[in-house]
């Protein structure tokens, strides 16, 4: 290790662990911050050794992160105590006279020891810090907010039915930042003045936001907006933000309410209103009402990132606006105010539509970030959709139920050649409706007797059809040459 860098323990809480690379790597790109880590590098672990420039940096990367607890500088790791303590003593000695100022009399510390996958009495956390009574810190303690706060951590792995007899991982280190969590419950959803039906959880919101890397001055899309929880989060960090839906009733706070026990909106209630009750009011530029499918947007427009949540047709229904080629008969004349009904927006053409739409309106180097559902039991890489202009760079999950799970996806624009502005791939297996497919799987898991059986019988009749059968006169489903063949017997 060079001299500028200094070894970091980066400490994750344990949730949303396949979302923490992704975020992390967002955030590194937006201050433009190097990083090493090890080559037996675990994701999944909560604690990560890392190697990065200065306290600066460290402190940088954890002033934005969801995903993160806390930072510290580490001062020495083993897999074994008496390695442990000979490696602490020994950094101590070399960098003694850096390390006088943490140690001075005027200096107040805390030593916190932390066990992750196993418990430990007070009696053994103190017996702990005993075991270092070679530190030669001279300052008093300070249990609440001391000048330096020292971390004794073990690491007994994560399966709590599989517990090593000996740790892991010791660590020891100076406590240097803590994550942007407290961000979290500021904007929780049980104090928001207007959420809707499928409002998104702040935590994941925010996590969006940094993949988008959303930042002050930037101008952020969600063509999906419903009650705006992606602009919220996109707001809280500086971006000006814009949405649209087609959904009129939601967007202006005029549906049904959703919270227990309320039985009417506020007037109040709004997009805008949000944002104002976090302070970000100066954020907002407009929302529309517009279909997607059919874009309002003059070709010049661009947008610095576009971060959505696609409705899925469970909780909020896929539509866009019908079109008509021609009057209807009924029509009493032409100057009759009409009012278009909705169709289903077929979940390929959706995809399809916003990968199209963000090649075309993203500068350079923006992000599109998206949710993708899908059934789990048949998630392989290839079903996630492609553009030319615009490479995934990261894919988190999230499950949902035993049967379903949703993709996190993160795109990056990469090109801007007009003749691939719709170079746009799906995988055949998802082209049909997602809430068919999702429906058709659970009724055939956990539903009723009847229900499993018709719908077995329905994918058996998918499949018969797909592999060319067609259902005879005799109620058996036939390759249509052998029902030539029978019917010429005849």
């Amino acid at each position: 290790m060079s001299a500028q860098w200094k070894k970091y323990v980066l400490w994750f809480a344990q949730e949303h662990v396949d979302f923490r690379q992704a975020e992390i790597a967002s955030l590194l790109r937006l201050w433009n911050l190097p990083m090493r880590t090890a080559q037996d590098h675990k994701p999944e672990n909560p604690f990560w050794i890392v190697e990065l420039q200065n306290d600066e940096s460290a402190k940088k990367l954890a002033s934005r992160s969801m995903s993160l607890r806390c930072i510290f500088e580490l001062w020495s790791h083993s897999k074994s105590f008496s390695a442990f303590h000979e490696q602490l003593s020994g950094f101590i000695q070399t960098n003694r006279s850096a390390l006088d100022s943490l140690f001075s009399k005027d200096r107040s510390f805390k030593v916190t020891v932390e066990t992750y996958n196993k418990h430990f009495s007070q009696a053994e956390k103190v017996a702990k810090m005993e075991t270092m009574h070679y530190l030669p810190a001279e300052g008093p303690v300070k249990l609440n907010a001391p000048d330096v706060h020292y971390w004794y951590l073990e690491f007994w792995g994560l399966d709590p039915m599989d517990v090593p007899e000996q740790p892991l991982d010791i660590m020891f280190g100076k406590w240097v930042a803590d994550g942007s969590r407290d961000t979290i419950n500021e904007l929780s959803l049980k104090k928001r003045k207007f959420i809707g039906n499928t409002s998104m959880d702040p935590q994941l919101s925010l996590l969006m936001a940094n993949q988008a890397l959303a930042k002050r001055g930037d101008v952020v899309f969600d063509p999906f907006v419903g009650s705006g929880s992606l602009l919220v989060a996109a707001a809280k960090f500086g971006a000006y933000v814009m949405g649209s839906d087609i959904d009129y009733m939601t967007v202006h706070g005029k549906s049904k309410p959703t919270r227990a026990n309320q039985k009417v909106r506020a007037c109040d209630e709004s997009i805008y209103a949000n944002l104002t009750q976090y302070g970000c009011e100066g954020q907002y530029l407009d929302v529309l009402i517009s279909d997607f499918s059919r874009s309002i947007w003059n070709d010049c427009i661009q947008f610095d990132s576009i971060v959505t949540d696609p409705p899925y047709g469970i909780r909020e229904a896929t539509e866009r606006v019908e079109f008509k080629t021609q009057r209807r008969a009924t029509c009493l004349n032409e100057g009759v105010v009409h009012y278009p009904s909705t169709s289903p927006y077929q979940f390929d053409q959706l995809y399809r539509d916003l990968l199209n739409f963000s090649a075309q309106h993203l500068k350079m180097g923006g992000r599109l970030v998206c949710w993708f559902p899908l059934l789990r039991k048949d998630f392989s890489p290839e079903m996630v959709p492609q553009h030319k202009c615009l490479q995934l760079i990261a894919n988190s999950e999230q499950p949902l139920t035993v049967y379903s799970a949703r993709r996190l996806l993160t795109y990056e624009k990469v090109s801007d050649r007009s003749e691939d502005m719709l170079a746009y791939e799906l995988s055949q297996v998802m082209v049909d409706s997602f809430r068919q497919r999702l429906m058709s799987t659970v009724l055939q898991n956990s539903g009723t007797r009847k229900e499993r059986r018709l719908a077995l019988r329905k994918v058996g009749v998918e499949e018969a059809i797909k592999r060319g059968k067609k259902l005879a006169a005799d109620g058996k489903w036939k390759y249509e040459l052998q029902q030539n063949d029978n019917t010429s017997d005849k």
